[in-house]
């Protein structure tokens, strides 16, 4: 255990109440000693984002309970009461916050300026509202986050405790493009014109997208989650110069943090701004993509379970989704591969067998690598048609007798 997390930890008293940011926040020898067999019975909720940050459910000591917007864990893990998963989006999550109370935050901060400021770098998310809420603080300054001027800062004088630790950030890689999200991404690519407003969430597709549109112009970004493509897209003069492009995260490759140190143009922002719908909704041509895990024939999306499972949230998805349906020039897209990566399972399904992350009211256009279900406009019965034709052709016969049998009922 790193003295900085042994400080935190003798810090707090046993059944605590303890927020804890995720993303590019976590304190990683933090999450390391809070499943350590002698760790103490602590009440976590944090904004862990599973596929960045470790899964803590089902590992706590006993009398040790997690909650927040983000399930996982092994199955029965909600039931046995040791998560709490919240099912709220970003948005609603922010508006549930200061209703809340928490005996302690724990924050992860840049090392202060002269006046005692510290930015929270690359990270913003939910602190914001939890420090309004928390009664301690406890802060791990470390000096690989980078200074980014455009994020918000605490003042560490506040603080209960303060310690410092020299560890790398979280990374998220996303790794080698494949032939299926190229193809995704070209299809998604070709809604996409200069001068629009982009909310882009992370994964293989999103990437390739990005690269994609490195011969756009005046480009703003306005989204939840920003990564390596951010950079790619500023250095090939893709990014409105004139916009200050926004979010509430950036995770990314080590290169892409020493990129962000000093780098003016960028807001990092609470999710009080970023997913506030006041916001989202005077952005002009707004275009959300956004992935999922399945869709179905009325054109509705899962982002949280697989096989029966929970397995993730819905995070901002439905609040950018939303905002962009219900713009005049906006645009809501949901990009997902046609099938499972065996090519066994069809994700496009009959109709959803669980939670309905996003509604099909706030759903414009569905890609697949077979190609573009525009369903703006469309009665439910084109809906179905049109996505059954970006299907996996292996898996359409069997989406055409079940489309029957439910469009019969309706």
């Amino acid at each position: 255990m790193t003295t900085a997390a042994a400080r935190i930890i003798s810090s707090i008293p046993h059944g605590s109440s303890v927020f804890l940011p995720g993303s590019a926040a976590e304190i990683r020898s933090l999450s390391t000693a809070l499943v350590a067999p002698d760790a103490p019975p602590l009440h976590l909720t944090t904004s862990y984002v599973p596929g960045i940050n470790p899964t803590l459910a089902g590992k706590l000591p006993n009398g040790g309970r997690l909650a927040g917007p983000f399930a996982a864990g092994p199955r029965g893990v909600q039931a046995s009461g040791s998560m709490n998963h919240l099912p709220m989006s970003y948005g609603t999550f922010r508006r549930h916050l200061p209703s809340a109370n928490f005996d302690w935050l724990v924050v992860h901060v840049a090392p202060p300026d002269g006046n005692g400021r510290a930015s929270l770098g690359p990270s913003v998310e939910f602190t914001p509202i939890v420090l309004k809420r928390a009664a301690r603080l406890a802060v791990v300054v470390n000096p690989n986050i980078p200074v980014i001027p455009g994020a918000s800062t605490i003042d560490i004088s506040a603080a209960d405790v303060v310690t410092e630790i020299d560890e790398p950030l979280v990374e998220y890689d996303v790794g080698a493009p494949s032939p299926q999200s190229d193809a995704i991404a070209r299809a998604v690519a070709s809604l996409i014109d200069d001068g629009a407003a982009l909310q882009i969430g992370l994964g293989k597709v999103p990437d390739a997208l990005l690269r994609l549109l490195a011969d756009r112009r005046c480009l703003r970004l306005q989204s939840g989650m920003l990564s390596d493509g951010t950079r790619l897209l500023q250095e090939a003069g893709a990014l409105d110069a004139d916009f200050i492009h926004t979010s509430c995260v950036h995770v990314g490759t080590r290169a892409y943090y020493d990129w962000l140190a000093g780098r003016d143009g960028l807001a990092v922002l609470g999710c009080d701004h970023t997913h506030s719908p006041a916001v989202l909704g005077s952005v002009d041509r707004l275009i959300t993509v956004n992935s999922a895990l399945s869709v179905d024939l009325f054109g509705q999306a899962n982002l949280e379970m697989l096989d029966g499972r929970a397995i993730s949230g819905v995070g901002g998805a439905a609040d950018f989704s939303r905002a962009a349906s219900l713009s005049p020039t906006g645009i809501s897209i949901v990009a997902l591969p046609s099938v499972s990566n065996d090519g066994a399972i069809s994700r496009v399904v009959g109709s959803i067998d669980g939670v309905v992350s996003i509604p099909r009211h706030d759903i414009d256009v569905i890609v697949t690598e077979h190609g573009i279900a525009d369903l703006r406009g469309a009665t439910t019965i084109e809906r179905g048609e049109r996505l059954i034709s970006v299907a996996a052709p292996q898996h359409r016969a069997d989406l055409e007798t079940a489309w029957r049998q439910i469009a019969g009922r309706l």
